[in-house]
């Protein structure tokens, strides 16, 4: 019978250690309809990572709602390509609701540069032209998972892995992708390394990518 009750307890704090877990890993959950950020209130709540509340009497429709979509991305720099957001920040009505969505658009040759978002999954519609995607796994397998995907293919990229879209077409491509946080956050890999401020020291980054110290000088002058 002790055997038991320990092995209860010992499911029941599994339990509880999973499922806390999974709450301070992801955007925090609804305790109520809607929570529309209060954007003339610059009060943050850590423990639920959400912004403050709007009066719920002061809530109108334009709180959820968003236009601007339509409207191509100026691609005219030098990646050759341009997101436009939609988050909490566009639209109040999305705090705690732990979803945004990006409209992202391609010049020929455009890349979307190899990032990750450390708060998100994200989903990827093709709306114009083909896209070469692709993501790695983490370490030590760092497998690369790639993909051409035609217009209206979908593609998911896993939560915190590196992934990249590149349009090695002629034309210019567009994409819509869905993210699963309010907030996702995006880490782009080169102007972490490179364009850090302060820099990263020559030494570090010249060991981990074994190149001479020359090269890392003239990457970090791009950025």
């Amino acid at each position: 019978m002790v055997a038991i009750r320990v092995l209860l307890l010992a499911g029941a704090l599994l339990a509880f250690a999973c499922s806390h877990g999974g709450v301070t890993a992801s955007d925090p959950s609804l305790l109520q309809d809607f929570c529309v950020a209060d954007k003339t209130s610059q009060v943050q709540q850590p423990l639920i990572l959400a912004i403050s509340c709007k009066d719920a009497n002061e809530v109108v429709a334009e709180d959820f709602f968003f236009s601007g979509l339509h409207l191509a991305g100026n691609t005219a720099n030098k990646q050759g390509s341009v997101v436009t957001a939609v988050n909490v920040v566009q639209i109040g009505g999305l705090n705690t609701m732990g979803i945004s969505l990006v409209r992202i658009d391609y010049a020929p040759n455009g890349l979307n540069p190899p990032h990750t978002h450390p708060r998100s999954t994200e989903i990827l519609t093709v709306l114009e032209d083909c896209l070469h995607v692709g993501f790695v796994t983490s370490n030590p397998d760092n497998r690369h998972f790639t993909k051409v995907l035609a217009k209206e293919d979908v593609f998911v990229f896993p939560k915190g892995l590196v992934h990249y879209q590149f349009n090695n077409g002629n034309t210019h491509a567009v994409a819509i992708v869905a993210r699963s946080s309010q907030n996702p956050g995006v880490i782009t890999v080169a102007n972490a390394v490179f364009g850090s401020e302060p820099a990263i020291s020559d030494d570090v980054i010249t060991k981990a990518f074994q190149v001479e110290k020359n090269t890392v000088d003239w990457i970090q002058a791009q950025f």
